[in-house]
């Protein structure tokens, strides 16, 4: 990752106004600021986010904001995509499904 260097201004931002500070050391490293805007518009309005595995032989999973709305990504080879919402009532995810991830060292 590319490293910043920052000034004293976004280090005194950084202290008061974090979510500021990080829009704009976003905007130093060139993270589109609309896009990131608009995420954390919509994350800083959810109370609860939850994780679900896909079924039916997809291999993907759900996030589901606040019970109510649920993100669709589906694997598309070494990767995720997204695949679109619906909207209706949904169950508690498992705040233990990363748990038994193991990673292999990369050689």
């Amino acid at each position: 990752m590319k490293k910043i260097k920052m000034d004293w201004f976004t280090k005194l931002i950084l202290k008061f106004w974090p979510s500021l500070a990080i829009i704009r050391l976003a905007k130093k490293i060139g993270i589109a600021n609309p896009l990131f805007s608009e995420a954390h518009n919509l994350f800083s309005k959810v109370r609860r986010i939850d994780l679900l595995p896909l079924k039916y032989g997809y291999r993907g999973f759900m996030i589901v904001l606040d019970k109510k709305t649920a993100l669709y990504f589906h694997q598309d080879y070494d990767h995720f995509v997204y695949d679109g919402f619906e909207m209706g009532k949904y169950e508690k995810g498992d705040v233990t499904i990363f748990d038994d991830l193991r990673r292999e060292k990369q050689n």
